[in-house]
């Protein structure tokens, strides 16, 4: 495996966390980049720094982050140590939101996305079993889910409506470098 930059995205209860842990798990060189988000870590989830708004823009304005965003009233930095990462050969993965894809790939023509899909369905199933949305927010993420990747990028699709490890399998294979 060499280096690289991937951004995964989809939409809440597709998978992304459970299929990232997965990949590591099977890849030990591959780098789950943590990211700082502005809530607190008690919030469970994803494993992430959780700081609040007056850090996050402290940070933002000091250069530490290579990607940062908002979302669902929230912001998201990338840490700019993953580009010590990708120059020591080692490939990234983070977790990205559809919205600032494209100023992920202006910044890093290289990058691979990856677009983990699970049918409407499954995805409802899943957002009820984490217990965090009332049925009117889970609605709401079942509306976005439906929205289009901006236009333009070159994606790679991962369905996770079936078994975990189909989807794994998938995930692995598009972390592994072309051989010829």
């Amino acid at each position: 495996m060499t280096g690289g930059l991937f951004a995964i995205v989809g939409p809440s209860g597709a998978g992304k966390d459970t299929l990232m842990a997965a990949a590591a798990a099977r890849l030990p060189e591959l780098s789950l980049v943590r990211r700082v988000i502005t809530r607190p870590e008690a919030a469970g989830g994803e494993d992430f720094e959780g700081v609040d708004a007056a850090e996050f823009e402290r940070r933002a304005a000091a250069g530490a982050f290579v990607l940062h965003w908002r979302a669902h009233g929230l912001r998201y930095g990338i840490p700019a140590s993953v580009r010590k990462v990708i120059a020591a050969g080692r490939p990234a993965l983070f977790n990205a939101s559809r919205a600032m894809l494209g100023e992920a790939v202006a910044m890093f023509p290289a990058l691979r996305i990856l677009h983990v899909t699970a049918r409407p369905e499954i995805l409802a199933q899943r957002l009820r079993a984490r217990g965090r949305e009332s049925a009117e927010e889970i609605a709401l993420r079942l509306e976005r889910a439906a929205l289009p990747l901006p236009q333009g990028l070159t994606v790679c699709e991962i369905d996770n409506s079936g078994p975990l490890e189909e989807a794994v399998a998938r995930l692995v294979t598009l972390l592994q470098p072309v051989r010829a």
